[in-house]
């Protein structure tokens, strides 16, 4: 028999082990890609929208899904038209054939009304709230702005779609762990979400439930679907919204509480979680899951930790060793930023990263 087909089989079903072995194995490889052709692997749905200069960035992203991930990746990337270019450059040299898939479309707006959904908050960031519009058949999708880092699996992050219970329809991070810092308890003119308002840019949705999903809402005593409340949730709240998509969302589950599953900071770890002190207590333990590096901190010395991440993810090479090429260097960078309140816990920077170098080198040892 097979050496180790069974385990590599039901861990990583679409892989042909390498030391599969005599006419005995032929016909545990043929039933193996029997059952491949009738249960396809689930693909993961990551849409991210990317406009200016955020290719580079977007890119890093892309990659760093890619190097943990373990169920096949299917990219929506959602870009202006001079990029798709620059895209298709990047990703059609990607090695990773069959494991991940990209399309890529153009920004797209209601027609009667997209030079305002244009101009709200920075270009092209309003476009997440309509792709379970746009992509009717995708049942559920990840959405992630461009300045996000996977430092685990993006099949970690995905598994909480099996947690919703029957209301809830999205899962975002808290904006704020601690309100003394938070900006919509302090500043927000518009109703939010919670004690601190969410942070949109992580956003696992069930679009299946969004579509469907009729809404209470402070303009009318009817409930709307997701289509027809967004126009008129912007014309009332326009002159009062700063982070513009960001803040109707908040609107939107402010009236509809029991819709939103709510996950921890370590999935949506940003610079204020650590630049007045540390305040995520999950990332304290486990480490950093999901690096944000919003306020352009991967592109100025203002929080060297960050941008010594976005670096190592970068510049790593795919297929080199990940131990030598990327962890080695990355923490000899950050012990240069101990200087900051964020470089004095840099080693939460590093906790789950470690963790993922080691379990992708074991499932792909019991791949063989």
């Amino acid at each position: 028999r097979c050496k180790n087909l069974s385990v590599s089989f039901w861990n990583s079903y679409w892989m042909l082990p390498s030391d599969v072995c005599g006419m005995n194995c032929f016909w545990e490889a043929a039933f193996r890609y029997d059952y491949m052709e009738k249960h396809p692997p689930e693909k993961m749905h990551l849409a991210v929208v990317a406009c200016g200069e955020r290719l580079e960035e977007t890119v890093a992203m892309l990659r760093s899904a890619i190097i943990f991930s373990i169920k096949p990746l299917q990219f929506h990337i959602f870009a202006e038209d001079q990029l798709h270019e620059s895209f298709k450059d990047v990703l059609d040299d990607f090695p990773y054939e069959g494991k991940v898939n990209y399309t890529l479309y153009p920004i797209t707006f209601p027609t009667e009304s997209a030079a305002e959904w244009k101009k709200l908050f920075k270009p092209c960031a309003s476009q997440r709230l309509f792709l379970p519009l746009i992509l009717k058949n995708v049942d559920s999708l990840l959405y992630v702005d461009t300045d996000i880092l996977f430092l685990r699996p993006v099949d970690d992050i995905w598994s909480f779609l099996g947690k919703f219970n029957s209301t809830q329809i999205a899962a975002m991070a808290p904006e704020h762990e601690e309100p003394r810092i938070g900006w919509y308890n302090r500043f927000a003119r518009h109703p939010y979400y919670g004690v601190t308002g969410i942070n949109s840019g992580v956003m696992l949705m069930n679009m299946t439930r969004i579509r469907r999903k009729y809404f209470k809402n402070d303009m009318t005593p009817v409930r709307l679907q997701w289509g027809d409340i967004l126009m008129p949730l912007l014309k009332k709240y326009k002159l009062n919204i700063t982070w513009g998509d960001q803040d109707l969302l908040n609107i939107m589950f402010f009236h509809n509480p029991e819709s939103l599953y709510v996950f921890p900071c370590q999935w949506n770890y940003r610079p204020d979680h650590c630049i007045y002190g540390s305040n995520c207590k999950e990332a304290e333990e486990e480490g950093i899951f999901i690096l944000h590096g919003n306020r352009g901190v991967y592109h100025d010395e203002k929080q060297p930790t960050f941008r010594a991440v976005y670096e190592a993810i970068k510049n790593y090479s795919f297929g080199d060793d990940l131990v030598r090429s990327l962890l080695q260097p990355l923490e000899l960078e950050l012990q240069k930023t101990t200087h900051t309140y964020c470089g004095r816990v840099y080693k939460m920077f590093t906790k789950q990263l470690t963790k993922s170098v080691r379990d992708l080198y074991s499932r792909k040892s019991k791949g063989r």
